[in-house]
């Protein structure tokens, strides 16, 4: 985990490496500023981020493991089509990330 002392508010700061992480922190981003229980297609994810096939999926993995994403599969007729959406414990982790990353910060000064 990413910590800092000393900062105002004191206490250490943890920042959560799995939402840390560059690609994963727009991917939810992406997700987070959606309504509850609404998705993005996996295709508009990967060409909006501008990823590989393969390195959206090793980061959704990571994502999916720490149980903060939900991927779902379905047919549109005889297409397959991929389905992302952040859980209610990614939203947590994510709003969690954020008060962290305010208080490393100095722009929040209490949890």
């Amino acid at each position: 985990m990413v910590s800092a002392d000393g900062l105002p508010g004191g206490g250490q700061i943890d920042l959560d490496e799995t939402i840390h992480q560059p690609t994963r922190l727009q991917i939810m981003s992406l997700l987070v500023s959606l309504e509850a229980r609404d998705r993005l297609a996996y295709g508009f994810v990967q060409k909006h981020l501008d990823l590989t096939p393969g390195n959206l999926t090793t980061h959704l993995r990571k994502l999916e493991d720490a149980e903060y994403v939900e991927i779902t599969k379905e047919f549109q007729g005889a297409k397959p089509r991929t389905w992302i959406e952040a859980t209610e414990s990614g939203r947590k982790a994510f709003a969690g990330y954020l008060v962290n990353l305010e208080r490393a910060l100095g722009l929040r000064t209490t949890s």
